[in-house]
């Protein structure tokens, strides 16, 4: 999850994706639907292009800073930043490629989020129950064609934008109380679905959590990237992907980790596992960061 409030505003200002998607809002009607196995997923999956064997391919060492919200800091000496897809300028992503630089993009795939330039391609039927505590979110039907043809313009976007990696939250709506009819068959769908096609883009793409099917989906992605697997006791599971040598970049948002003793126990801990844990604000704002690699 992430931070909303800071984002709406600045959000505003990006009108990127309106010039990416074409088309008007939903009227509620019917929602054309994907199944898990119709020819369409099959051919996402079994599509391949020679830009998919020049994407990045992270390592399990590499160093990451994740902010979504604030006057972003690209400062650290990190191989990674991961920024959001709609809100950060042109400029600072060519900035961060001219010094070597990986960028990965943030954006939702498994929400609407009603602050977004692209948010009146979504119709009613698309949309389900709210995510509870995120104002202005509501959890998406991911077996919709309407959807995944969305998504697809979001990874567009990231191309055009010059990003290495894509960072879709929000993928793990069957566990939730969604309102929707979302199974573990159709979240293993969707996510594999949304891996292949980053890599026909020539895009990287890392797994948000889902923890539960990790051990499923770790072949199809690049990287993970986890919150709070310490302070739920899930971190276990991402051998899955340090086992293959794929980096897990990690982070924890709990008070107690600003102490530095406490975060030494934590880091240490971090390193044994192979994860490259930072310590963070909730709202991912750049307002303090702890990293436990040098």
């Amino acid at each position: 999850m992430h931070g909303n409030d800071a984002k709406k505003a600045a959000a505003m200002l990006s009108v990127a994706l309106s010039l990416a998607l074409g088309g008007c809002g939903g009227d509620g009607g019917q929602t054309e639907m994907v199944s898990p196995t119709s020819a369409a997923t099959t051919r996402y999956i079994n599509e391949t292009t020679t830009s998919a064997t020049t994407r990045w391919a992270p390592a399990l060492t590499d160093t990451w800073q994740i902010q979504l919200t604030g006057r972003l800091n690209t400062s650290y000496a990190v191989t990674a930043y991961d920024f959001d897809l709609f809100d950060t300028p042109q400029a600072t992503i060519d900035a961060l490629k001219a010094q070597g630089r990986r960028v990965i993009c943030y954006f939702s795939a498994g929400s609407s989020e009603d602050w977004r330039p692209d948010f009146n391609q979504f119709t009613e039927a698309d949309q389900g129950a709210a995510l509870s505590g995120w104002a202005g979110e509501r959890w998406l039907d991911t077996r919709s064609a309407n959807v995944r043809r969305i998504m697809l313009a979001r990874m567009d976007l990231a191309v055009s934008k010059g990003c290495d990696a894509v960072d879709p939250d929000n993928v793990d709506g069957y566990s939730n109380s969604t309102g929707l009819p979302l199974t573990a068959e159709t979240q293993l769908d969707y996510n594999r679905f949304l891996a292949a096609e980053a890599h026909a883009r020539g895009l990287a793409v890392g797994l948000k959590n889902d923890v539960g099917q990790v051990a499923e989906l770790a072949a199809s992605f690049d990287f993970a990237i986890n919150e709070q697997c310490f302070q739920y006791r899930e971190c276990g599971a991402y051998t899955a992907f340090t086992g293959q040598g794929k980096p897990v970049f990690q982070i924890e948002y709990a008070t107690k980790y600003r102490d530095a003793a406490t975060r030494a126990g934590l880091c240490a801990k971090a390193q044994a596992a192979n994860l490259r844990t930072l310590v963070l604000p909730r709202m991912l704002n750049g307002s303090f960061r702890y990293a436990c690699d040098a």
